[in-house]
């Protein structure tokens, strides 16, 4: 999953937000050298990406896109996933999406020395361009996909697979449904285990 699913899947503990969010550039075991509830976020994140890598859902998802994006498949399709967590945002969470990402930047902000340097060198960007709110429209989707084709230096021709987010909307939405109900209980109970 992309940034907003780990963010809403981390429920209210700060230390759990921030873990999730930072934990890709956290490898190994250098996660023990944070504080508990950070550790925890890390943890979740890692247990979400395995769960989902391995979800037949999911991969009915990148099977559509892997003959033209090969192993970048599984990026896009997170992120086409977080189009349609934002969009659907009140079917899944009472704090309006616009409120709940004010919120999480202001997290970040406040525990800005805690962010690894990756982090806080994207973060004004992130915030400027209102990335979390920008997911809820395929524009939005469109501008976060070329820029991810920018940093694989072109590689990964990521900008077009909003041609086939507008081609399979429906599929990609009814695979992404099914889907997140059951990602939700996982990380719920994931969440009850680490603690």
């Amino acid at each position: 999953m992309n940034f907003l699913a780990h963010i809403y899947l981390s429920g209210e503990d700060e230390g759990v937000i921030i873990g999730n969010f930072i934990a890709d550039g956290i490898k190994g075991k250098k996660y023990k050298k944070f504080p508990a509830d950070i550790q925890k976020g890390i943890l979740l994140h890692r247990a979400i990406d395995s769960y989902t890598d391995g979800h037949p859902i999911v991969r009915q998802s990148t099977a559509r896109l892997h003959e033209n994006y090969g192993h970048y498949s599984g990026v896009i399709v997170d992120i086409l996933y977080d189009h349609f967590l934002a969009k659907n945002w009140n079917s899944y969470h009472e704090q309006p999406l616009a409120s709940f990402v004010d919120d999480f930047y202001e997290l970040l902000r406040k525990n800005f020395t805690m962010l690894p340097a990756r982090i806080q060198r994207m973060m004004p960007y992130m915030i400027a361009d209102n990335w979390l709110l920008s997911y809820a429209t395929v524009t939005g989707i469109s501008t976060i996909l070329a820029q991810m084709n920018i940093r694989t230096k072109g590689k990964s021709k990521m900008n077009f697979a909003v041609m086939e987010l507008e081609t399979y909307y429906e599929e990609f939405e009814t695979e992404f449904t099914a889907f997140f109900t059951e990602l939700e209980e996982y990380a719920k109970n994931k969440l009850t285990e680490l603690s």
